[in-house]
C-alpha cells in the first residue's frame, strides 16, 4: 500500500475530529440544559461528526498514485507556523478586542499569509464572513459574544 499526503491529511483530520468530539461531551450545562433540542454540546458534536465524515471521506478517495507520496520536501513549515502563530494571536486577541474584531484580523492576517495582497479583497473577504458569523452566533442562537476589554473599558460596560 502506497501511504501518500492525502491519506496523512485524511486521518489527521480524522483524529482531530474524534477528539474534539470526546471534549465536545465534556461541556458543561445548566441543569435542564440535556433535555433542549440545541444546547452547548450540540454545535461541538455535529461538528465533530462532520470532520470524522470528512476525514473518512478523505481516506477513502486519497489517490493512490506513486506521484503524491509522501515527501517532506514539498511541505512548507514556515506558513504552517506563520499560521499556527496567528491561531494564538487570534485566541489572545478574542479576549481583549472582542469576536468580530479579532476575527476579521485574524482571517486579513490568514489571507495576507496566504498571499492575497490586494486590500480591498482582504476585507471584502473578511468583514462579510464575520458579521456573519457574527450575526448566527449573537442573534440567531443568542449566544453572548463579549465585546472585549478594550472596548468595555473604553466604552464602558
Amino acid at each position: 500500500m502506497v501511504v501518500t499526503k492525502d491519506h496523512i491529511g485524511g486521518l489527521v483530520f480524522l483524529c482531530l475530529s474524534v477528539a474534539y468530539g470526546v471534549y465536545a461531551r465534556e461541556i458543561p450545562m445548566f441543569p435542564g440544559d440535556e433535555y433542549e433540542p440545541f444546547n452547548a454540546q450540540t454545535l461541538p458534536i455535529f461538528l465533530s461528526w462532520l470532520g470524522g465524515i470528512l476525514g473518512f471521506l478523505m481516506l477513502v478517495t486519497a489517490r493512490r498514485d506513486v506521484a503524491s507520496k509522501l515527501s517532506v520536501a514539498g511541505l512548507d513549515f514556515l506558513l504552517v507556523a506563520k499560521l499556527l502563530i496567528l491561531i494564538m494571536i487570534f485566541a489572545f486577541a478574542l479576549e481583549w478586542v472582542g469576536f468580530m474584531l479579532s476575527t476579521i484580523l485574524f482571517l486579513v492576517g490568514g489571507y495576507w499569509i496566504l498571499g492575497e495582497r490586494r486590500p480591498k479583497m482582504l476585507f471584502i473577504a473578511s468583514v462579510p464572513f464575520a458579521v456573519g458569523i457574527w450575526f448566527i452566533l449573537a442573534k440567531l442562537l443568542d449566544i453572548y459574544l463579549a465585546p472585549g476589554r478594550f472596548f468595555t473599558q473604553v466604552l464602558g460596560g
